[in-house]
């Protein structure tokens, strides 16, 4: 499911937008920036969804939502019973995830090491645990990986470490959860310009002596594409790996980048 099943004006296409036509998704981290993008385009393709978030989202919406904090096993436990009511899940979402401060690994902070770990990494395997012992076969399972999946970063140990520990969870449940017909995937954003994104490149300006403006256009030029991904672009790569259009695909990172090659 792709940008082409979308109109001109953003919406749906009746004609392909019920792929997910009553499935019922669990999305954590989906209160704001591409988790809410998701949620937004989970449901217009036909999907019921549920949020999880630590913090409410910033607007009001129609979706059922429940404030947790993912990576506490009880309180994921007890948001699962606050939907319970509806039938188990076909589908789970896992967005949730934090980015640390710029570090080197002589001046990490390990604290700030084991909290992006403990978000990052237990918090989607919380999320497996709770969600999967109900799938049915069929359901799906999506991460949000990152470019950092798979790559370095001389300023970013511990955001890397995490990502790529989200890949192994992935294909590690794949393999789990494939004899009982269930897939689990990942994406893998490159930068998108979420609040959160330019907050951070506003934060490291006076370090770098880079503005938003070059940042976001240096970033742009290295894709293939000259352009950034958008949260709508990662939206429509899980709504396809969230699909009967991926029925074969399972274990596998999903790039979603402009092509940073």
């Amino acid at each position: 499911m792709t940008r082409d099943a979308l109109k001109t004006d953003g919406a749906p296409d009746p004609s392909v937008a019920r792929t997910l036509q009553g499935r019922r998704f669990l999305v954590t981290g989906g209160a704001r920036g591409i988790g809410a993008a998701i949620v937004d385009a989970l449901a217009a393709h036909g999907a019921r969804v549920a949020v999880v978030d630590l913090h409410a989202p910033a607007s009001p919406t129609a979706w059922p939502f429940v404030a947790a904090d993912v990576t506490d096993e009880a309180a994921l436990t007890s948001a699962m019973e606050h939907f319970a009511s509806e039938g188990p899940f076909d589908g789970l979402v896992a967005a949730a995830g934090i980015v640390p401060q710029w570090h080197s690994p002589a001046s990490i902070d390990l604290d700030d090491f084991d909290r992006t770990m403990s978000v990052n990494v237990r918090g989607l395997v919380t999320a497996i645990k709770v969600v999967a012992a109900d799938m049915t076969s069929g359901s799906t399972i999506v991460a949000i990986g990152s470019l950092n999946s798979w790559k370095g970063d001389p300023n970013l140990l511990s955001y890397v470490a995490s990502k790529h520990a989200v890949l192994g969870v992935v294909r590690s449940t794949a393999l789990a959860l494939g004899p009982r017909g269930i897939r689990a995937n990942a994406v893998a954003p490159g930068p998108v310009a979420t609040e959160a994104l330019l907050s951070r490149i506003d934060g490291r300006a006076a370090a770098t002596g880079v503005e938003r403006d070059t940042a976001l256009a240096r970033s742009a030029e290295a894709t293939a594409l000259r352009r950034l991904a958008t949260t709508q672009d990662v939206a429509d790569a899980v709504l396809f790996l969230s699909s009967p259009q991926s029925a074969a695909i399972t274990g596998h990172l999903l790039p979603v980048d402009g092509g940073m090659l």
